[in-house]
């Protein structure tokens, strides 16, 4: 049994936030132990953040972004390309698409990917707006930016054939090697993916 070894308010923050992404218990004392040396400067700035999000984000209820309006600022952008929506799976990658500023048009966040072994059907993602979406009628094009996993390869599969009665086209983001890549570090997986997706030159 392990003992206290601080006040009941600090291990409560702790154990909060040892439930965080990337952080255990031993980050998570760390991170606090941090954050209080530094109440001043970090902590008191970082709670009212805190606050300030818990208070004003909420998800759009057009495409599933995470902003303090709704409609969220990506699908009131007027420069931004309403015949191309982009499916991902989560907020956390359509955030990296816009880092990359790979992507000019309009994005759609499933909230996760079908999993059988999970208990993850279709209604349970934000798929069936999408089909509203793409029925509408601006939309031309569908581009499915899912994770090259299984559940991830499922859900494209699923969202193709609900799509299917559309008139829009379907795409997929090109899986294989990465720029910069060297092939010997590459898992097989990568690989055969890269192989088959080849293109002339």
């Amino acid at each position: 049994m392990s003992r206290r070894i601080a006040g009941a308010e600090i291990e409560r923050l702790i154990q909060l936030m040892a439930k965080l992404p990337g952080l255990g218990p031993r980050s998570a004392r760390r991170a606090a132990l941090h954050l209080i040396k530094r109440k001043e400067p970090l902590f008191a700035p970082l709670a009212a953040a805190m606050g300030e999000v818990l208070e004003r984000v909420g998800i759009c209820t057009n495409c599933g972004n995470v902003d303090t309006c709704d409609p969220c600022t990506i699908c009131t952008d007027p420069a931004r390309d309403r015949s191309v929506i982009c499916v991902v799976e989560d907020v956390g990658d359509l955030w990296a698409l816009e880092r990359a500023a790979a992507m000019k048009g309009q994005y759609h966040v499933l909230g996760g990917t079908l999993s059988a072994l999970d208990g993850i059907g279709p209604d349970d993602l934000n798929i069936a707006p999408l089909i509203e979406r793409a029925e509408a009628g601006d939309v031309k094009e569908v581009i499915l930016a899912v994770n090259a996993t299984v559940d991830g390869q499922t859900t494209a599969h699923y969202i193709t054939d609900r799509l299917e009665g559309c008139s829009v086209e379907v795409s997929r983001l090109a899986h294989g090697v990465p720029v910069g890549g060297e092939l010997d570090y590459l898992d097989e997986g990568t690989l055969a993916a890269a192989m088959r997706s080849r293109r002339p030159v």
